[in-house]
């Protein structure tokens, strides 16, 4: 069973305020419980016989399982590379980002615009396969990243993130968002999965 994770960023940041992030980390809880409870119901082995595709209580708790499992490691990505001063990375990751995108400065006009146009979530992953980084955009909470690729910056988009300080200027948000990443976090993951 999943336990909520505690993060230091749970607090005022810089332009994003303690509320949001309060209420926001209550709905990561959410998730947890979630998926807790549907990994439950699925231990009941009477609920196989229904499987079918276009309806049964098995078939729904599969699909709701990856909507909350996502959630949860969505927030965990998000949360944790929260807190820092913004930024630019630097090292390894920093040299990819110039291969990959141009310059910081490009990729972040890119993540933005990434950002804008995502109705839940925007991500910065590694893809393992072609070796290199890419802007996703995710839909839904279980609209996946590439196959083969690890999330390193996770964009929350879905208006929970900045409505009670930003109403509809997503564009403001994603700009302090900016601002309180931690880079030597994501720095660190880059780090491991190329290593």
């Amino acid at each position: 069973m999943l336990e909520a994770k505690k993060f230091e960023s749970i607090k005022e940041l810089n332009g994003i305020s303690e509320r949001t992030m309060t209420e926001h980390y209550k709905l990561y809880e959410g998730y947890v419980k979630k998926f807790n409870e549907i990994w439950e119901k699925l231990q009941n082995t009477e609920i196989l016989e229904s499987a079918n595709q276009i309806y049964s209580d098995f078939r729904a708790l599969k699909v709701e399982m990856t909507f909350a499992l996502s959630g949860v490691k969505n927030h965990e990505i998000y949360f944790g590379h929260l807190g820092g001063n913004g930024g630019e990375p630097s090292g390894k990751l920093a040299e990819q980002i110039k291969k990959d995108m141009g310059s910081f400065e490009e990729w972040k006009k890119y993540f933005k615009a990434t950002g804008m146009s995502g109705r839940g979530w925007a991500w910065l992953v590694y893809d393992h396969q072609l070796k290199r980084l890419f802007d996703i955009v995710g839909d839904a909470q279980n609209t996946y990243v590439n196959w083969n690729s690890t999330p390193l910056v996770a964009l929350d988009v879905y208006e929970h993130a900045y409505f009670i300080d930003y109403g509809v200027k997503r564009a403001d948000y994603i700009d302090a968002f900016f601002n309180n990443l931690d880079w030597e976090v994501i720095e660190a993951q880059f780090e491991k999965i190329v290593s």
